[in-house]
């Protein structure tokens, strides 16, 4: 054989396998590839969808957390304002009531002195008669000198 031939032969066969490889065998090798890329940049697209997702999902979640601490200050600051006035008011009240005690107890103390002060006067006329019928050496009569005795009491 001729080495000519044998080159022209070889260069045929690998034409023929060239055009069998670019005809049967390239295009679902190829196809592969292009779904295996095109499904590679969907799963790229999507990671970055979701981060971006993620990332609002934060914010939002951030944001509700700011607002649900700020509504848990305020409403602690509220209940520590009722707290307080709910004290003044019981101070109040207690003042109030104090008063009306200490009041009370004036008022009857002050009783106390006028019934004492009624009952010194009875005894010291008592005792003015008595002082008097031992000086006039006679007895006074309280029925006959009774304006007498009133006067005496209010004197004193």
């Amino acid at each position: 054989m001729n080495i000519n031939a044998t080159l022209f032969a070889q260069a045929i066969v690998f034409a023929i396998l060239i055009w069998f490889t670019m005809k049967f065998i390239w295009p679902p090798i190829a196809k592969a590839l292009d779904e295996r890329a095109l499904k590679i940049s969907e799963g790229l697209a999507a990671a970055e969808k979701a981060k971006t997702e993620l990332a609002v999902a934060n914010k939002r979640v951030e944001a509700e957390l700011s607002q649900s601490r700020n509504e848990s200050a305020t409403r602690l600051a509220d209940a520590e304002r009722r707290a307080q006035a709910l004290i003044e008011e019981a101070k109040a009240r207690a003042n109030d009531e104090a008063a009306k005690i200490v009041a009370a107890a004036r008022q009857e103390a002050d009783q106390q002195v006028v019934k004492a002060r009624e009952a010194l006067r009875e005894q010291v006329a008592a005792l003015a008669v008595k002082g008097a019928e031992q000086i006039l050496r006679k007895e006074v009569n309280a029925g006959v000198h009774a304006d007498l005795l009133n006067r005496l009491k209010t004197e004193l």
